[in-house]
């Protein structure tokens, strides 16, 4: 697969690990770099205010609770990201109905194509 020279930067939070796996596999074959693969609320919340990111992959629910504080600090910073639940509209606080989502169970397919729409390869 081709992709632009730049490589995106990705944060993914993830707390099922071969979920992690399938996402960061998928991110890597697409040329992107994986700023951090995190499973717990603290550090994502560190990683999402201090690290340089491009676009996130954010599982809904994670060890320390539910990751819209993530999804806060990213809305704030303007990076784009996809909410990764099995879980309907009803979950989702009204702010973030609106956000790119993957629907749990997923394919790699369906991860390629939120990566690509995220970073604007579409």
């Amino acid at each position: 697969m081709t992709s632009p020279l730049k490589r995106p930067r990705f944060l993914i939070v993830e707390d099922e690990a071969l979920i992690a796996i399938t996402i960061e596999d998928t991110l890597n074959d697409l040329g992107c770099e994986i700023v951090g693969s995190v499973g717990k609320l603290e550090t994502a919340m560190k990683l999402a205010r201090e690290e340089p990111i491009d676009a996130a992959i954010l599982d809904v629910t994670i060890r320390g609770g539910q990751v819209f504080p993530v999804a806060e600090i990213l809305l704030e910073r303007g990076i784009p990201f996809a909410l990764a639940s099995g879980y309907g509209d009803w979950a989702l606080p009204a702010r973030l109905r609106d956000q790119l989502r993957l629907t749990k169970p997923f394919t790699v397919m369906e991860v390629e194509k939120v990566v690509r729409t995220l970073v604007g390869w579409t």
